[in-house]
């Protein structure tokens, strides 16, 4: 059950991975130490494989910051193909300073939407995120509270590519910074995530 942890201090690698880097996200200090911001229009890291390739489940947990004057819906992680099977972090913005998260899952034939329009956070806050998936079920949570849960026949993924700050094929660009994100190759508890 072993984590892996990416630190983004570089936008030139996370861990292994080697980044491509769109536009000019910027490397910034943070409560946290380094994160990457992203500035809403251009901005986006890329890497050309899909950390979430044969894993038939998995957590995913996320530390970062939306920023105010975003556009409204925003993908800010999204692993996987572009239209196929994906995994996606994505925020909406109301327009009077709060955000919720939407979360997304594609495998096979099977789709899973969590949009979490009950639970509102302010923007320019540091929040830690997470989606686990065991195989069945979709669980996302902010700052280790369960917000939604979904049924999704998850299998494992194939290959694919990375995206950071924007969707893959370069359409929601994100405003905001991302200071950590942390893979599991299992579905954690609630007990077990990273918090505050």
């Amino acid at each position: 059950m072993d984590s892996v942890d990416w630190r983004l201090n570089s936008v030139e690698r996370m861990g292994d991975l080697s980044l491509r880097a769109a536009g000019a996200p910027r490397v910034v200090d943070c409560p946290y130490g380094k994160a990457v911001e992203f500035g809403g229009e251009a901005d986006a890291l890329f890497a050309q494989s899909n950390p979430l390739q044969g894993l038939a489940q998995f957590t995913l947990e996320i530390l970062f910051y939306p920023a105010a004057g975003g556009l409204r819906e925003q993908r800010f992680f999204h692993a996987g193909q572009v239209h196929g099977e994906r995994v996606l972090f994505e925020t909406r913005l109301t327009g009077d300073g709060y955000w919720y998260l939407d979360t997304f899952i594609s495998s096979g034939e099977s789709n899973c939407t969590l949009l979490n329009e009950d639970f509102l956070h302010p923007v320019d806050e540091w929040y830690y995120l997470a989606m686990s998936c065991d195989g069945k079920e979709q669980i996302n949570y902010v700052n280790g509270s369960q917000e939604r849960r979904g049924a999704v026949d998850f299998g494992a993924q194939g290959e694919g590519a990375l995206a950071m700050g924007v969707r893959l094929n370069e359409v929601c660009w994100f405003k905001g910074a991302i200071a950590a994100v942390r893979l599991t190759p299992v579905a954690l508890g609630v007990d077990q995530l990273l918090s505050p």
